[in-house]
């Protein structure tokens, strides 16, 4: 999301032609699967192969880190999550047919939850235990990034992202819930593993409950608070009390702070969900109402 350091577009667009050439040069003996287009993406353009993998290639400038991101990390902190991740199981080399990374992972059966947003309760225990088990303190080498994990203070231009929700009727009390996050404690622990990305179009559901979670591109290191968000962003309209009840780890200040994550992350929804509305490059519609939820959520508590 441009408010959360994502890139403003990612219309470039590979054919089916360049993909099945690349396996048959790198990895032959996936070659012959069956290969199916995937509509979404945001940094990398996907595709399905077969019934269990997916290919992945990247198609903005900062995609391939958010690859090697992935390729790095994500097969070491997978063995103990306990929901289904597109853990990378082949790595695409730079070569003649294509100059960057890419990536063959599994594949997440679901639909985004931006398309169809989780409504069982009971997925506040499921989000709780999947947070609990990647939050774990990461090692010095953990990637960090800029605009995840940080203190709220630290997010520059923040006045400016505020102006496109100010004519909302809960404008106020977002803004209210924004300054008690800025003014909580800061996190007093080591720096943990975090997600970094958690909105709806990066989770899957079946049958309204969350059962997977993909895109770990800006996965990285830092407060908590950054995931927690998920509970506003991501669960039914009340459930967010039951999640940190079930999460058991979150003080009255990170909650805070993690209220406040939840806001700067639904104006991001709503910017870019409202230009995929006017029909502006890199916009995505289903993500505008996906922010308003969020801020309805925020706001009751």
């Amino acid at each position: 999301m441009p408010a959360s350091g994502a890139p403003s577009t990612g219309e470039l667009k590979f054919e089916q032609d360049l993909v099945r050439a690349l396996l048959w040069d790198q990895h032959p003996d996936l070659a012959g699967m069956e290969l199916r287009d995937v509509s979404g993406g945001w940094d990398n353009q996907l595709w399905r192969l077969g019934e269990e993998l997916a290919v992945r290639l990247p198609r903005t400038e900062r995609a391939p880190a958010l690859l090697h991101t992935e390729q790095t990390w994500l097969p070491m902190l997978a063995e103990r999550l306990p929901l289904p991740t597109p853990t990378p199981v082949r790595v695409g080399k730079p070569s003649n047919l294509f100059e960057h990374t890419w990536t063959i992972a599994r594949w997440v059966e679901g639909e985004p939850a931006d398309r169809a947003p989780i409504t069982r309760v009971e997925a506040a225990e499921v989000l709780a235990g999947f947070l609990r088990a990647l939050h774990h303190e990461a090692p010095a080498d953990a990637p960090a990034n800029p605009s995840r994990g940080i203190p709220l203070a630290d997010m520059p231009n923040v006045d400016g992202w505020f102006e496109l929700i100010g004519d909302h009727s809960d404008a106020g009390a977002v803004w209210e819930v924004w300054e008690r996050a800025v003014a909580a404690p800061a996190w007093p622990g080591a720096p943990l593993w975090l997600h970094g990305d958690l909105h709806p179009a990066n989770v899957v559901v079946r049958d309204g409950m969350l059962a997977g979670v993909i895109d770990f591109g800006e996965m990285c290191s830092g407060d908590p608070a950054t995931d927690l968000s998920a509970a506003w962003m991501l669960l039914p309209a009340g459930a967010a009390h039951r999640f940190f009840d079930a999460y058991e780890q979150a003080d009255e200040a990170t909650i805070a702070r993690a209220r406040g994550w939840a806001v700067l992350r639904a104006v991001g929804l709503i910017e870019i969900g409202r230009n995929g509305r006017l029909g502006l490059p890199g916009g995505k519609p289903t993500w505008e109402p996906a922010g308003y939820a969020t801020l309805e959520r925020v706001v009751a508590g």
